[in-house]
């Protein structure tokens, strides 16, 4: 299917970057978007952000957007090891092709034979994102509105769709071509799945192989084997899968969607696993393992165990109840609010700033939750609405001490001694999650759904830490004329901000 899109050095996926854990990262970012112009800014997913969290990527919370023309360079610590992803985080704009992979190599817990790197998947729209984030947020009371559905589900870019579905007068190429892996048999092979998409929950499958889970987003996790990875927006989880077939093997590689959980015109992604003496023009006729699609949420907390255990405090500072719900505005358009209140960006104040120069005075728009001096911090979501939403905290790998259905009894808690730490956390439709993290990394936070849309229509909130540390930060001058060059662009162009602005 032909459509603009928007792509990092002429691809899509972006480039692959690599580092070792401990290695300074730097990227040097040139916004040539135009036609029409647009801020942009690069997010680094997962990172810790401890030493520079002012390269976090968010605009409106570390730094000014990028304006258009102008160039920006990041420059950050690889705090974490494992697999992750970059993307832009200027409206929904990395729904439109501005991802891509990252590997950052560190210490095996478990033995592999071959690393086949990065397996992106997720969902694609056929429309431009500014269109689909207008009826994301529109005014109509249909479901197939305001619930936009993807047009199809990708593996590294690729997967056929079915040309009858394309819309009239669109150019469409049948059998476009589908990813290919490459397996030996009785060898053991890690892929770093990630779901890089826009909107919809992934079940990630081999035909007649068995998963070896090793990772969730950046934390190593004692492993354990499924047939099935679910997989939200931001997630990522590696898998070490041993290769029992013969020499001549072919099996489909499967990314799929469930309909109770996800809107979309495709079923599943497919991608192709050619064993070592495999014909390659061969397609496979392996059997899918049953996926059940009635579960909108992550494995149970109870099988994943982190490697390194970790002991939360079990009686934090504070604890913060958030009510998580749609609703619809003054003018009639959708959002979601929390606690009551919606987030949207303001562009030229970038809260960090702000704080460094002692500001607190802050717009509820801006949904800033001050923690103070607190050194842990309990968050409770309890999710009122029927849809489920992947939950991304930055600046940490915090921990989930539950999930589950309705709102949290106020004692449970899955693994007290060691639970699980990830980014990343499916919130169930009217269901709970409880987080809790150690302020150790003075900033401001962004916790928000990691659907491209939801994201779009303000669910957010920004999580303050340690205040007084964040003023006697030495923020460099860049960020300061980034904002200046924003400014000046801002004033000489409209900038048609249409949604929460990240």
């Amino acid at each position: 299917m032909e459509k603009d899109v928007l792509l990092i050095n002429g691809q899509f996926p972006g480039p692959l970057i690599e580092a070792n854990w401990g290695d300074i990262i730097r990227v040097t970012v040139n916004n040539q978007i135009f036609n029409p112009a647009e801020g942009t800014s690069m997010h680094w997913h997962g990172f810790l952000q401890k030493e520079t969290p002012w390269y976090d990527g968010v605009p409106s919370i570390g730094q000014c957007p990028i304006a258009p023309g102008a160039s920006f360079t990041y420059r950050f610590r690889a705090d974490n090891y494992g697999s992750t992803w970059y993307h832009a985080h200027y409206s929904a704009q990395y729904s439109g092709g501005i991802l891509g992979p990252m590997v950052i190599h560190g210490p095996k817990h478990v033995d592999y034979d071959f690393d086949l790197g990065p397996v992106m998947t997720g969902d694609w729209y056929h429309r431009d994102y500014f269109s689909v984030v207008k009826d994301a947020a529109t005014t109509s009371n249909d479901f197939s509105v305001y619930v936009p559905a993807s047009d199809n589900i990708l593996i590294n870019g690729k997967n056929n769709f079915n040309c009858s579905l394309a819309s009239n007068g669109t150019k469409c190429t049948p059998n476009a071509g589908l990813s290919k892996f490459k397996f030996h048999t009785g060898k053991t092979h890690r892929l770093r799945l990630v779901n890089s998409g826009a909107a919809a929950l992934v079940r990630f499958s081999i035909d007649g192989h068995s998963l070896q889970v090793i990772a969730n987003d950046f934390v190593p996790i004692v492993p354990y084997e499924t047939d099935v990875v679910i997989l939200g927006v931001g997630q990522r989880t590696d898998v070490v899968v041993k290769a029992i077939g013969k020499p001549t093997d072919t099996y489909w590689m499967r990314s799929s969607i469930g309909f109770n959980c996800s809107r979309s015109l495709s079923k599943e992604a497919r991608a192709v696993i050619y064993y070592d003496k495999a014909d390659q023009s061969a397609m496979p006729n392996s059997t899918s393992h049953t996926i059940p699609d009635n579960h909108c949420g992550n494995d149970p907390l109870n099988r994943t165990t982190p490697f390194f255990p970790m002991t939360p405090n079990p009686n934090p500072d504070t604890t913060e109840i958030v009510e998580l719900d749609l609703a619809t505005n003054a003018t009639g358009h959708h959002v979601w609010i929390q606690n009551g209140q919606t987030y949207r960006a303001n562009y030229n104040n970038p809260l960090l700033l702000l704080a460094n120069e002692k500001n607190y005075t802050f717009d509820p728009d801006w949904s800033v939750y001050n923690f103070g001096s607190n050194k842990t911090i309990r968050i409770v979501i309890n999710n009122k609405y029927q849809s489920a939403h992947p939950m991304h905290m930055h600046g940490h790998n915090m921990y989930v001490l539950s999930e589950g259905p309705g709102y949290w009894d106020g004692k449970t808690i899955t693994n007290p001694k060691n639970p699980q730490r990830r980014d990343t956390q499916m919130l169930r439709r009217y269901g709970h999650i409880v987080i809790q993290i150690d302020a150790d990394n003075p900033g401001v936070w962004p916790f928000h759904c990691h659907i491209a849309w939801h994201m779009s229509m303000g669910l957010s909130i920004n999580v303050m830490e340690r205040p007084a540390d964040i003023t006697q930060m030495q923020i460099p001058m860049v960020m300061h004329q980034t904002c200046r060059d924003w400014e000046a662009y801002s004033q000489a162009n409209v900038v048609d901000q249409i949604d929460s602005g990240i």
